[in-house]
């Protein structure tokens, strides 16, 4: 497969503060990639150096092979999507008007405002007003726009952050969707549950470092516990390895039938954050 985004030893300081050091990654072709860091730890500033909205201090930034300052090019802005949290829209426009300037501006058929309306769950709202719109809603129009044109990268700077668990779950629905059809996502937020439900690789930033980069799976294994919790009957709570002796003490409770409950003690993307930063995702 090949690499959409390769990130080699980047360095951003503003004035005297650090803000990303040595941060190297790479993001393959129909991933999703989630950036996980709490606010202030690097995640937007990342985005905007790969989107060319600001310059690296050091190191080496390509998309599609190419330098990510050449990502300010028309032809080349084409080819990504970005969400961010700021929206950039005219607020006395409606909904529909706002996205119709978007098609003009990318050249797009008029059936591409239903179908980004459709997928943000707005189109019944079409014809408010921004300024009429909650933050929530602002934010899935602005997810509408960055998927118009149907990028072949999508950016995503905590794109559920202010949206009900209904709409949450459609615009997972939907992201799964795009990234089925070949869209490559990069995902920053600091929901642990988000990354475990869509990425396919995640990378723990803190303080401006990668602390942790793997699939979810992989890195929980890698700092999870080998043992299992086993609630019995009369409220007693055991731990156990995987061994044979546990094996067979396990055995003869599930005999006797006093097992209430049986779980393995495999830690969350949270609790992995944790363990490796000190730290809390907040």
């Amino acid at each position: 497969m090949n690499n959409v985004i390769e990130v080699q030893h980047l360095q951003k300081k503003f004035n005297k503060e650090t803000a990303l050091q040595d941060v190297s990654f790479t993001i393959q072709k129909g991933e999703i990639f989630g950036f996980l860091g709490p606010s202030g730890s690097g995640k937007t500033t990342t985005i905007k150096i790969l989107t060319a909205q600001t310059e690296k201090t050091a190191g080496e930034v390509l998309l599609f092979g190419r330098p990510a300052n050449e990502m300010r090019y028309s032809q080349n802005r084409k080819r990504f999507g970005i969400l961010t949290d700021n929206s950039g829209l005219y607020t006395r426009l409606s909904i529909e008007e706002n996205l119709a300037l978007y098609c003009q501006l990318y050249n797009l058929p008029n059936k591409s405002i239903k179908e980004a309306l459709d997928f943000v769950n707005l189109y019944n709202e079409r014809q408010k007003k921004i300024s009429q719109l909650s933050k929530g809603m602002i934010q899935r129009v602005t997810l509408a726009r960055a998927i118009m044109h149907k990028p072949e990268l999508l950016f995503l700077d905590e794109p559920t952050s202010a949206l009900d668990p209904v709409n949450t779950q459609h615009i997972y629905n939907g992201l799964r969707q795009l990234n089925a059809m070949g869209t490559t996502i990069f995902l920053t937020t600091h929901d642990m549950n988000e990354a475990e439900i869509l990425c396919n690789q995640v990378a723990f930033l803190h303080k401006g470092k990668i602390r942790a980069i793997g699939a979810p799976k992989e890195l929980k294994k890698q700092f999870g516990k080998d043992s299992i919790t086993v609630e019995l009957t009369n409220g007693q709570i055991e731990h156990i390895a995987h061994g044979a002796q546990d094996a067979e003490k396990l055995y003869h409770w599930m005999q006797a039938n006093e097992v209430s409950r049986l779980y393995t003690n495999e830690p969350t993307l949270g609790d992995i954050f944790m363990q490796i930063t000190g730290s809390d995702l907040v």
